[in-house]
C-alpha cells in the first residue's frame, strides 16, 4: 500500500509492531471490552495498552460476528502510543478482518473514552492515517480534526490516472462520483433521490471495482441544501452502516468541490447527524456524539485459537 501522508507528521503508515508471540495472547483469561457507538456505527473496543492481545483477522471476524460473537462494524484495539505526545494508538479492524486506515466515528469514541479516563478536554490520538486531534465540544459531543483531504489519484489510490472530481465509473442510475482520501479511500455519488438507490445491491460491486486497488468506501449523497446533506455509505469491509464519519467528511468535501454545498454542513445519516466543517486552513473537523453502550467480558482463547 502506498504510504499515506500526514503533513507535519512524517510518512505513514508507521512501521508495524513486531508480531506477538503465542504467549502474548491472553489465553484462558476473561478480557473486558467496551461496546461503543457513534450514531449506530458500533465498535468493540479492546484495551491493549498494558499487554498485547494478538488479535488477528480471523479473531476480529469472530468477535464482530453478530450471531456468534459480540457483534460490531469494527473492532478497535487501543494500543500504546507509537509517537510522542499522543495518548494512544488506535488500530481498526473491519468486520471482515481487514485493517482500515481511518474511522471517524471510532476516533470520537476512543477520544471520548481517553478524555474521560484522564480528565482532560483534548487529546492527540495516533491512527494508521496520522495523528488525530480531538476535543470536547458543547453538549458532551466530541470534535475530531480529521486532517486535510487529498485529491491526487495516487493518494486515494486509483488504479488509473483520472479526474477525481468526476471518476469514469457508473452503475445503473449512478455515475461520475467525486473521490478523495480522508486517510482512507472514498467515492461519493451525488443523486437526486437517495431513497431510490438500492445501495445493498450496488455497494459491493462498487467497493471492489478495479478502479480501487485497495477497495473504497462508497457514499451516496443527496444535497438537500447548501448546509444540509443526506448520506448513506457502503463501508469498505463492513457494508452498509448506520453512519460513517470519514464518509460524512468526504461527502461534504466533495459536495463543496462540485459547488453543491458550503464549507460547513450538517450531514444526515441513518443513525443521526454529524456537523462537518472544512476550514479555510484546509482541515476537516467532525463533531458528533460518542456513546458507551455497555461493558462485558470475553474469553479470547477461542478467538486466539481461531487466529492461529
Amino acid at each position: 500500500m502506498p504510504a499515506a501522508r500526514n503533513p507535519g507528521q512524517g510518512t505513514w503508515p508507521l512501521p508495524p509492531l513486531p508480531p506477538p508471540s503465542p504467549e502474548a495472547y491472553i489465553l484462558g483469561a476473561m478480557v473486558v471490552f467496551r461496546k461503543m457507538q457513534g450514531l449506530g456505527n458500533d465498535f468493540v473496543v479492546l484495551d491493549a495498552r498494558a499487554r498485547p492481545l494478538g488479535l488477528g483477522p480471523e479473531a476480529a471476524r469472530a468477535l464482530a460476528d453478530r450471531r456468534r460473537g459480540v457483534g460490531c462494524d469494527q473492532v478497535i484495539v487501543v494500543e500504546p502510543p507509537r509517537l510522542p505526545d499522543t495518548a494512544a494508538f488506535m488500530r481498526i479492524l473491519n468486520a471482515d478482518g481487514s485493517e482500515a486506515e481511518a474511522c471517524g466515528n471510532a476516533a470520537r469514541c476512543v477520544a471520548d473514552l481517553l478524555m474521560r479516563e484522564s480528565g482532560v478536554e483534548a487529546i492527540r490520538l495516533g491512527s494508521p492515517s496520522g495523528v488525530l486531534r480531538a476535543s470536547r465540544a458543547e453538549g458532551g459531543l466530541v470534535t475530531v480534526d480529521m486532517g486535510e483531504p487529498r485529491f491526487g489519484w495516487r493518494d486515494i489510490p486509483l488504479a488509473i490516472a483520472a479526474d477525481t472530481l468526476r471518476l469514469p465509473l457508473a452503475r445503473d442510475q449512478v455515475s461520475g462520483p467525486a473521490a478523495c482520501s480522508m486517510g482512507n479511500p472514498h467515492a461519493t455519488f451525488f443523486v437526486a433521490d437517495l431513497a431510490a438507490i438500492d445501495i445493498a445491491r450496488l455497494g459491493p460491486s462498487l467497493e471492489t471495482d478495479p478502479m480501487f486497488p485497495e477497495r473504497a468506501n462508497i457514499g451516496f449523497a443527496e444535497v438537500l441544501a447548501a448546509d444540509l446533506i443526506r448520506l448513506r455509505v457502503w463501508e469498505r469491509g463492513a457494508g452498509l452502516t448506520l453512519a460513517c464519519g470519514s464518509g460524512a467528511c468526504a461527502a461534504l468535501v466533495n459536495a463543496h468541490r462540485r459547488g453543491l454545498a458550503a464549507r460547513e454542513a450538517t450531514v444526515l445519516l441513518d443513525g443521526g447527524e454529524l456537523r462537518i466543517a472544512w476550514g479555510e486552513d484546509g482541515r476537516v473537523r467532525m463533531t458528533g456524539p460518542a456513546t458507551e453502550s455497555f461493558r462485558g467480558e470475553i474469553d479470547l482463547a477461542p478467538l486466539a485459537s481461531a487466529a492461529a
